[in-house]
């Protein structure tokens, strides 16, 4: 994708200058990456073995965790990588690579929100159809239709970008190549062309999420006429830190897409790309999953069959020193 400059290269956003704080971005964000591997590392592993798991809400949860892992393995590592041996480079190829790898995994987990949020609808406000409605063959549909979508986009995006001549400079203020930020280095009208798209890209956007609020007010709705507190308190405790974490990922990326340039500051970037593209993918384990009983029964089974197994491999290896 060459867009006639002479750019190879791009300067990402340098979080300090001192050493020390340097290598302090890089122990946060290691901690912060790690967390996010294991806990969507186990929610994966968890639903894969246990059978019991594989009914289509935990399908797709699957799904958002393989796609949490993809979004944040594009964005912290690279980002690690620059505080830790102090560098801000990053080559052109290697800066279109990551704005497409997570504008796919972003949009492509939306959209999947999308479709838990009617998974959800569809399991409290219609029990009965949901065997009809939601059967392995829709599931897969729906799974392979948010992934479609978000590779489609991804590339329509990447392609749209990239062939925008760039002749302000080569600085990002960011810490990942984000469209906004690129944008800026436009030297003509052409950039209006990947404007548009991201109007559309809204649109669409805005359109899901008033459909997720939707499906979640019928299903509070539906939760209000349960008569059992502990029932109530148990599906209010799941569905609302669901929805918050679903406003928290579209508010800020709306923000950082839609804001004129007139309120932007590299600080203000900053932090709202952190909370939408570090934030969802390390808690989105904790909300989605970790309060879930089922999960945390198969998590129990996993480490005890991986415990029994560490016990008969020492046990093995004992047996044969003594013998020996």
């Amino acid at each position: 994708m060459s867009n006639g400059s002479s750019i190879t290269e791009f300067l990402l956003l340098a979080f300090t200058d001192t050493r020390e704080l340097q290598l302090l971005h890089f122990w946060l964000f290691l901690g912060i990456y790690l967390a996010a591997l294991l806990g969507n590392g186990l929610i994966i592993t968890a639903i894969a073995c246990d059978h019991h798991l594989h009914t289509p809400m935990y399908f797709f949860l699957l799904n958002l965790s393989l796609l949490d892992l993809g979004s944040i393995s594009t964005t912290l590592p690279k980002a690690m990588d620059n505080s830790l041996w102090d560098n801000r480079h990053i080559s052109y190829l290697g800066c279109a690579a990551q704005l497409f790898f997570y504008f796919f995994c972003a949009t492509a987990e939306f959209y999947l929100l999308t479709v838990m949020s009617y998974d959800r609808y569809v399991a409290i406000c219609r029990p009965l159809h949901y065997g009809t409605l939601l059967g392995s063959r829709a599931c897969v549909h729906m799974a392979a239709a948010a992934w479609g979508t978000g590779f489609f986009w991804a590339v329509l995006h990447t392609a749209n970008t990239f062939s925008i001549s760039l002749c302000q400079a080569n600085v990002l203020e960011q810490f990942f190549c984000e469209i906004p930020q690129i944008l800026k280095l436009s030297c003509s009208d052409s950039y209006l062309r990947e404007v548009g798209l991201i109007m559309v890209s809204a649109c669409l956007g805005f359109g899901c999420f008033v459909f997720i609020v939707v499906s979640y007010v019928q299903i509070l709705r539906a939760v209000l006429r349960i008569p059992s507190e502990q029932g109530r308190h148990k599906a209010f405790s799941t569905c609302l830190p669901h929805l918050a974490v679903v406003s928290l990922f579209i508010s800020t990326g709306m923000f950082a897409y839609l804001k004129p340039p007139s309120i932007s500051s590299p600080s203000l970037d900053l932090v709202v790309a952190v909370l939408y593209s570090v934030v969802p993918p390390t808690l989105n384990p904790l909300i989605y999953s970790m309060r879930n009983q089922e999960i945390k029964d198969a998590l129990r089974k996993l480490i005890g069959h991986f415990s029994a197994a560490l016990d008969s491999c020492f046990s093995t290896n004992y047996s044969h020193r003594m013998t020996t």
